[in-house]
């Protein structure tokens, strides 16, 4: 399946507006001239195949949220199959590589092979740093039948989902117990009132944490966005146009505050990044966060005597729809100025092959990018994980959307005026309002 946005069954907008006749005519030229210069880079013969020994390079986030030594493993599997190619992993954290890229994009070093986020991508496509994967995958012969989906803008793939997360709620039964809960919260207000509960600054514990970073605002899409979502509403109206002063995110807004101003959210919010909420989580300093899949492996290695479990993200007590759910993909993709294109997409190919990518998604308690692929899960995390999938339908607005990060960067300066006292709800949504209406008409 081909989509713009994101998987089968989420809810989004397109990435780009559509081009009028008179604007493909006028570049269909310089885009046919682009298409036959990245044809022929790639179907001269490569280095390695030469006897040269090349080294790719590979920056994701992915190596430090697997189990250790797993993705290396891959990777020498990778080579054994592939001689002459060699893999060089760039790993860290989201934020981390995230800055990598756009300094690498900037400058023209970006690695051969990135890992990429879905709300990068319109931006990277735009600037042309990233390759157009549908020739490329033209040029190889490549078959995407196996493909469960490739994220496109104005109609070509410019990334390619090999892992996909839920974010659900986390929740470390012990502090729960301990304040004498019994239940999970199911409804925003048994969380609220289970988050005031469990929160006693004097031991370092509250109920919930929520990173508010702006120098990688993703807490905006990851922690806050969620709860809009999970209802199945929107921060888009369905011609793309923003829907921020509307009941459902009004409504988030009013949540967030009335934890914020009850003390029941970590300190330091407007500091902390997305490693930084796992961090707090992981050591037991928080009752409840929302976040990926993905970290459930680095939380039980870090902390194996921790006592969590995941719960589908509470829902406005009136709700009786189905549930939406917030996703995110490790996404792969080529960077343009790669001078090993075609090694970097026999890697591609390689990582989203049946039985590799089963083997990937196994080791990260991921749904596969390959339809044919298949897991082999032992966490009983991914049994629960199940159940939300078969039961929910996957969304994400940003997947795709232009100027994502920038989007999610001016909802969080307002928000943490308001949060701080030096503005109210109403006119936090219309200045929210305003600025996105005039990023997204940039």
């Amino acid at each position: 399946m081909v989509l713009g946005t994101g998987i089968a069954g989420c809810s989004g907008q397109s990435g780009e507006e559509a081009q009028s006749p008179e604007q493909s005519s006028a570049q269909a030229a310089p885009e046919e001239a682009a298409s036959e210069e990245a044809a022929g880079t790639v179907s001269e013969e490569s280095a390695a195949a030469s006897g040269e020994t090349v080294t790719i390079e590979f920056a994701q986030w992915w190596e430090p949220e697997l189990p250790e030594g797993t993705f290396r493993s891959l990777m020498d599997k990778f080579e054994e199959q592939n001689p002459g190619i060699k893999v060089e992993l760039i790993s860290g954290p989201h934020s981390s590589t995230q800055e990598q890229l756009v300094a690498g994009a900037a400058a023209g070093t970006m690695a051969d092979v990135v890992g990429l986020d879905g709300p990068w991508i319109s931006d990277f496509a735009k600037q042309g740093v990233i390759e157009n994967l549908t020739e490329l995958m033209e040029s190889q012969g490549y078959d995407d039948s196996e493909l469960a989906a490739q994220i496109q803008v104005d109609g070509a793939t410019y990334m390619i989902p090999v892992a996909n997360f839920l974010y659900p709620l986390f929740v470390n039964n012990t502090i729960l117990e301990e304040a004498g809960i019994e239940k999970i919260p199911e409804t925003r207000s048994e969380f609220v009132e289970t988050a005031k509960a469990v929160t006693d600054p004097e031991q370092n514990i509250y109920g919930w944490v929520l990173p508010l970073n702006l120098e990688s605002a993703n807490g905006i899409q990851n922690d806050l966005m969620s709860w809009v979502w999970a209802c199945d509403q929107n921060m888009l109206t369905e011609d793309g146009q923003p829907d921020i002063t509307g009941d459902g995110l009004r409504s988030v807004v009013e949540f967030v505050k009335d934890l914020y101003d009850a003390d029941a959210i970590s300190p330091g919010a407007f500091a902390m990044q997305e490693q930084d909420k796992v961090e707090e989580f992981t050591n037991g300093r928080v009752a409840m966060m929302v976040s990926s899949l993905a970290h459930v492996t680095q939380i039980r290695e870090n902390n194996p005597d921790l006592d969590f479990t995941i719960a589908p993200i509470p829902v406005a007590d009136d709700f009786t729809g189905e549930r939406g759910l917030h996703y995110a993909a490790w996404g792969l993709g080529v960077s343009a100025n790669s001078e090993h294109k075609e090694e970097a997409w026999k890697l591609i190919e390689f990582l989203m092959s049946e039985e590799i990518n089963g083997e990937l998604c196994t080791y990260a308690n991921a749904f596969p990018g390959n339809k044919n692929a298949v897991p082999q899960f032992s966490d009983e995390m991914f049994d629960i994980a199940l159940e939300m999938y078969q039961t929910g339908h996957l969304k994400n607005e940003f997947i795709g959307l232009p100027m994502a990060e920038d989007l999610m960067r001016a909802f969080d300066e307002q928000l943490q005026l308001m949060l701080e006292g030096d503005q109210d709800i109403d006119t936090m949504l219309t200045n929210t309002q305003e600025s996105w209406s005039s990023i997204l008409a940039e």
